[in-house]
């Protein structure tokens, strides 16, 4: 129904990781996984024996392999010297002195709005698991349920011709109970279906499960804001020429959209217009990306009858029935204003403008499984137009994608048995402890907070759950059909699995075990009101946690990742949620006046950041990133500090152990981004771009000023100096 809550890093339906999607994701690194060989790449064959710098070596090899499944995951160092560009001053530009040559080596392939780290290790694990899934499509008695769902998943999404032949008929259902509406009584049934079916667009709202913000132990329902086909409320507010632009762009998309449903185009435009006019409608009435970072703003509890009494045109009771759900029962209402307006519209619209609107919705939620001329079309706009992708990825890629979204855990089950081996989730551990320590010392000495506060912050840290690898019970997809030949209805069968499995939590107690990524997701997560850190597998491999390198590179990449996730727990969201994860103040007056005090420093200095021409950071919508990356940081090099300070450390290439943990600590950030993704991204995004999330760190940072011989006047040495923890 609701969209899940899900902070897409594989390039695929960006969420942003707000309250809006049912939880707050403060996930930490980048969002795209890796795409198709560039054009200009050396043949494979001329590379086998030739002794080329390693840089070379590793990019050749790791390009030459994109084009088929990988037997293994390839081993990239956490720390690569190869990949600096020294003719860049660090104390200028530590970003670019730590990722300039990586940059350089590493274009972005065209089926990607940018390319990262996290994104080029992302695909391995991609290629990866296409090798299992090719192996689980053959239709053999040794496979095992799991596999045999996988598998068949996977091959009918790959009969690519079988598709073609389908072309639109798997929405013949769906638009043939949309024409069946006639009056608005209608309307909540067909809607209702809709909700379990969709998985990119909620049409008019979202509705589905969540903790309660009051009560951390039980899940209640939750009706949110939804319905708008384009990235964010602002695109249909903005006035400036790139927003109107996009907006012309997007009339002329679902006009499009409409013809290939078979409408003529004088109509298909008109119906476009009615498009518009009902999703700005909804967007004006949305809260904006800033707001929704105030968990307070998205809490109102009531009982389902007032939900019922500010939209009274709409019959909830039919809505309940046909997604099989009581009508009683208390209801999170995150944006009372929206659904107002939701009321407005229906009483001011004929039924034939919503049959238009959830036609739309019906076929943008449903195109990228369709033949390819909708495929197209859709990749046309949502990527090409707003991201600047210059073509689709591969198939396979796509599939993969899929089966990861749709049955995760079982493929997860088999990514973890042939890629999460020695004692990793042990060392992962070892680490989430000893900046757990540093956390602790800090919260002891911290000058600025009071002993009421400071006792309820430790409270917090110590009752903090670490959750590493994969979950420790797998789901069960028993009841999941999945057919060989029938690659469409697997994908609408998979979501209204998901979608019902969700709204069958409403009135149950909270599962504290419960993961929100699949184990290959190469991400890692906080969540406030499980108070729980979430380290997939796929996150610790090479090169972003290396076992074969020594502590300060590992503590500056994976230690910055564990600190960042732990300061989640107290940024300016997290910290509004005690130790159990409700919604409530544990904080003095003037305590929380001091922290807003520091997290505004962070936020001004980001703000004077440019993302691209004349765009800037959105401080106020990054901040408790900004705020995690800074801690997160900090606690890893205070941790990594107390864990060697027995140990003589020697200087290795060149470089001191400080300055090996922050190169290390830099170069996860090592990237290339298309200036229209970058735009997207500076609007949608809680996380500030690449070079920012290391250089505003760093230059906050005495002890990296230290290390690389920063003086006051240079870049790397911000005044004031921020600090929250």
């Amino acid at each position: 129904m609701l969209e899940q809550p899900r902070d897409d890093r594989n390039g695929l339906e960006a969420a942003g990781g707000s309250l809006r999607f049912l939880r707050v994701f403060a996930s930490l690194r980048s969002k795209s996984t890796a795409g198709a060989v560039p054009s200009a790449t050396p043949r494979c064959d001329t590379l086998r024996g030739v002794k080329l710098l390693l840089a070379l070596t590793l990019v050749a090899a790791a390009l030459c392999a994109q084009d088929r499944p990988l037997a293994s995951l390839p081993y990239t160092p956490s720390l690569e010297p190869a990949f600096l560009d020294r003719a860049v001053d660090p104390c200028v530009d530590f970003w670019r002195y730590s990722c300039g040559n990586w940059n350089k080596l590493n274009p972005i392939p065209p089926d990607q709005p940018s390319w990262h780290v996290y994104s080029k290790m992302a695909q391995e694990n991609l290629q990866f698991l296409w090798g299992v899934l090719e192996q689980a499509a053959k239709p053999t008695t040794a496979r095992s349920a799991n596999e045999q769902k996988i598998g068949d998943f996977f091959g009918a999404c790959m009969n690519e011709a079988a598709v073609e032949k389908a072309g639109d008929a798997p929405l013949k259902a769906t638009l043939d109970a949309i024409a069946d509406l006639h009056t608005l009584k209608d309307l909540p049934a067909a809607l209702a279906r809709m909700h379990l079916q969709s998985a990119r667009s909620s049409p008019i709202f979202g509705f589905g499960s969540n903790q309660d913000f009051a009560d951390s132990e039980q899940v209640i329902a939750f009706a949110t804001a939804g319905g708008l086909g384009l990235p964010d409320r602002d695109y249909y507010t903005n006035t400036d020429p790139n927003s109107e632009e996009t907006r012309a762009k997007y009339l002329e998309h679902v006009a499009r959209m409409f013809e290939l449903l078979g409408d003529a185009p004088a109509a298909a435009k008109t119906e476009a217009q009615t498009v518009m006019e009902i999703e700005t409608a909804l967007a004006k009435a949305s809260l904006t990306q800033v707001e929704l970072r105030d968990p307070y703003k998205q809490f109102h509890k009531m009982a389902r009858a007032k939900l019922a009494a500010i939209t009274p045109s709409f019959g909830w009771p039919a809505y309940w029935k046909a997604s099989s759900l009581a009508d009683a029962g208390m209801v999170n209402v995150t944006e009372p204003a929206f659904f107002a307006e939701v009321e407005k519209q229906l009483k001011a619209r004929p039924i034939a403008e919503w049959k238009t609107y959830l036609r739309w919705h019906a076929a943008h939620n449903r195109a990228p499984y369709l033949s390819a001329a909708f495929v197209q079309e859709d990749f046309d706009f949502f990527s090409k137009h707003l991201h600047g992708v210059k073509e689709p990825p591969p198939r396979w890629k796509r599939c993969v994608r899929l089966v990861d979204q749709n049955l995760g855990e079982a493929l997860g089950q088999v990514f973890v048995s042939k890629t999460f081996t020695g004692d990793v989730k042990g060392q992962a551990l070892a680490m989430v402890t000893e900046i757990e320590k540093a956390m602790d010392a800090d919260l002891h000495q911290l000058p600025w907070m009071s002993e009421a506060t400071r006792k309820k912050a430790l409270e917090k840290l110590h009752a903090m759950v670490n959750k590493i690898g994969y979950p420790d019970q797998w789901r069960d997809y028993s009841a999941m059909r999945i057919e060989p030949g029938d690659f469409a209805g697997n994908v609408e069968r998979a979501i209204e699995f998901e979608s019902r499995r969700q709204l069958a939590k409403i009135g149950k107690p909270v599962d504290r075990k419960e993961w929100d990524m699949t184990p290959p997701t190469v991400d890692a997560y906080y969540s406030p009101q499980t108070n729980d850190m979430n380290f997939p597998a796929g996150v610790l491999q090479p090169p972003l946690f290396d076992s074969k390198m020594d502590d300060a590179p590992n503590y500056g990449n994976t230690g910055s990742t564990i600190g960042h996730e732990l300061t989640h727990g107290f940024d300016d969201e997290g910290r509004q949620f005690d130790a159990k994860g409700n919604l409530k103040d544990w904080w003095t007056k003037k305590d929380a006046g001091e922290f807003i005090k520091r997290a505004t420093c962070i936020s001004d200095q980001y703000s004077q950041y440019t993302v691209i021409d004349e765009v800037k950071i959105n401080g106020k919508l990054t901040l408790g990133e900004d705020v995690a990356d800074l801690g997160g940081t900090l606690l890893a090099y205070i941790a990594w500090k107390q864990q060697t300070a027995a140990e003589p450390l020697p200087d290795v290439d060149g470089f001191t152990p400080d300055q090996r943990f922050f190169v290390g600590m830099a170069q996860w950030a090592c990237s290339n981004e298309r200036a229209q993704n970058q735009r997207v991204q500076a609007a949608t995004d809680p996380h500030s771009p690449p070079v920012a999330r290391i250089n505003g760190v760093v230059s906050n940072l005495p002890q990296f000023q230290k290390a690389f011989g920063c003086k006051a006047g240079q870049p790397m040495v911000h005044t004031p100096t921020c600090k929250v923890w």
